[in-house]
């Protein structure tokens, strides 16, 4: 039996040695992991750079009707407002035009 308690001892002892390098890279590897597959990791960066490149494509889009409706309305503030406009919208809108007049859009 004595030979086997000293195998048993030696076991042990290896087990509780090695646990704590076990639970080191266990932590390491998770962290590890997770700055590379994580929400935030490295791999994740190529699709915040494609997502950000497609807002940046909308924010100009958006920016560019932006400025053409900023025209629009200093065409029809009342104190200074363009004739041509005025005439072109109530005549497009209310439907008074003539079936062989064409009205060309000025914006």
């Amino acid at each position: 039996m004595g030979h086997n308690m000293k195998r048993a001892h030696d076991l042990w002892l290896l087990l509780r040695t090695a646990t704590v390098p076990a639970l080191a890279f266990t932590v390491i590897a998770f962290f590890g992991g997770y700055a590379l597959f994580g929400s935030n990791g490295v791999l994740a960066w190529g699709e915040y750079s494609r997502a950000l490149n497609q807002r940046q494509q909308v924010l100009a889009q958006v920016e560019k009707e932006r400025v053409e409706l900023a025209n629009r309305v200093a065409l029809l503030d009342p104190r200074h407002a363009n004739p041509d406009m005025v005439d072109e919208l109530v005549r497009h809108n209310l439907g008074v035009a003539d079936k062989d007049e064409v009205i060309i859009p000025l914006y």
